[in-house]
């Protein structure tokens, strides 16, 4: 008989809890550009209080968006790395300080291009780098006979 009763009792809470339907509303706002750049500064700031310099150096680069999701590019695999440990702690900034609603960060990896110019390894490479640069260092040398090789 205790156990019909359990079973009615459990029963009726199981109903109650069904048909209770809870709305959750979301009281914040879409992300735009206007906000991110609204509270951008304060988001780097933040990272700069910490210290964080890389991850400075990934949120002073090129950001796009594309609807609700922001798009961070990063240059090599390392910063690639330190992006995606910022990740949370950067949506989770943003969406306090902008009062926004859930929205993504995603990554663009961007290859570091190699120079195709020659590498300027002797001091002679560097100057006339320089004087092809400055005219004025050719007049300079010419003038007051410098020598890059001694």
């Amino acid at each position: 008989m205790a156990d019909q009763k359990a079973k009615v009792e459990l029963e009726s809470a199981k109903a109650k809890v069904s048909e209770e339907v809870v709305e959750v509303i979301q009281t914040g706002r879409d992300l735009s550009r206007e906000i991110l750049d609204e509270v951008f500064p304060k988001v780097r700031e933040h990272f700069q209080k910490l210290g964080k310099s890389m991850e400075l150096a990934i949120l002073g680069q090129s950001m796009k968006m594309n609807g609700d999701i922001v798009i961070l590019e990063v240059m090599g695999h390392v910063q690639e790395e330190l992006a995606l440990k910022m990740k949370p702690e950067l949506v989770r900034i943003v969406r306090e300080l902008g009062g926004v609603n859930q929205f993504k960060v995603e990554l663009e990896l961007k290859e570091e291009l190699e120079s195709e110019r020659n590498k300027l390894y002797t001091s002679t490479d560097k100057f006339n780098f320089l004087k092809d640069k400055h005219a004025a260092l050719g007049e300079f040398q010419r003038r007051f006979g410098l020598e890059t090789d001694f």
